[in-house]
């Protein structure tokens, strides 16, 4: 069904509403693409954060498992 024939069986509002309908949807699928790269960038540093600290606490030198406990009575 092409667009005149939508615009003569059902009117000029109901092809408007569609088009407003479709370029809506449109606009908010352009909006979730920032937030979706953000997501990502969000997920890399952290993912990255993890596995360095990951490696330091478990095949690191050891200087985390090895530090003295704070004293404060002495």
């Amino acid at each position: 069904m092409s667009a005149c024939e939508v615009l003569e069986k059902y009117g000029t509002w109901a092809l408007a509403k569609f088009t407003v309908a479709l370029l809506v949807f449109l606009l908010l699928h352009l909006a979730r693409l920032p937030l979706l790269a953000v997501a990502r960038l969000l997920e890399a540093g952290m993912s990255g954060i993890d596995r360095l600290i990951t490696t330091r606490v478990s095949t690191g030198d050891g200087s985390w498992s090895r530090q003295e406990p704070l004293r404060h009575n002495t």
